[in-house]
């Protein structure tokens, strides 16, 4: 047996041992990819919302979020930080002042909890489900914490005069299926050209 023969049983003897480096924190890329996507949702959500205005506007700023959570994985603090900034964007357009922090915060991190459930995915059609179930899931989390604020600090006697639930159901199921379906459409493109 010559000495490269030899290597070679000895080299496929050998444990591999594969290193696994945990991701600590947002990159800079991950940074500016947030800082682009919010800004993406805050432009649908100023020209659609100009549209469909009935009371309360949908928001898209929770489609560009939840598609934020599906490519950089963020950790639930990262998710919380990601929800606050989508507050904020929220505090620059007509509405109910602060109750965005609190929705966008849960629907953020609703969705960072719902992608780290290891659920069997065995091909392409399982990623469409749960992407799809995600951010649907989030964007009803995210609506449904803002109608119930807002019917709260109305009950509380707060000076705030909320639309009727009729109203905001449709909305929120709206919205929760229109940002479904731009997630849908913009993961599989933006996954792979970011080789996320």
């Amino acid at each position: 047996m010559s000495t490269r023969e030899m290597e070679t049983v000895l080299n496929q003897g050998e444990k591999r041992v594969v290193e696994v480096k945990e991701k600590k924190g947002l990159s800079l890329s991950d940074v500016m990819l947030i800082g682009i996507l919010l800004a993406a949702g805050a432009v649908l959500k100023f020209f659609v919302g100009s549209v469909i205005n009935f009371g309360m506007k949908p928001n898209f700023i929770i489609a560009m979020y939840c598609l934020i959570v599906l490519l950089i994985r963020p950790k639930v603090k990262e998710a919380v930080i990601i929800g606050i900034l989508a507050g904020a964007i929220c505090q620059f357009f007509p509405g109910t002042p602060y109750i965005n922090f609190v929705s966008e915060i849960l629907g953020a991190v609703t969705m960072c909890l719902l992608t780290k459930i290891k659920l069997p995915v065995k091909n392409a059609a399982d990623i469409v489900i749960k992407t799809t179930v995600n951010t649907f899931l989030s964007t009803l989390v995210s609506g449904f914490a803002f109608v119930g604020m807002m019917y709260l600090l109305f009950y509380t006697g707060a000076n705030v005069t909320p639309t009727p639930l009729a109203i905001f159901l449709g909305i929120i199921f709206g919205t929760a299926t229109i940002n479904a379906v731009i997630v849908l459409v913009l993961y599989p493109p933006l996954k792979r050209v970011l080789k996320k």
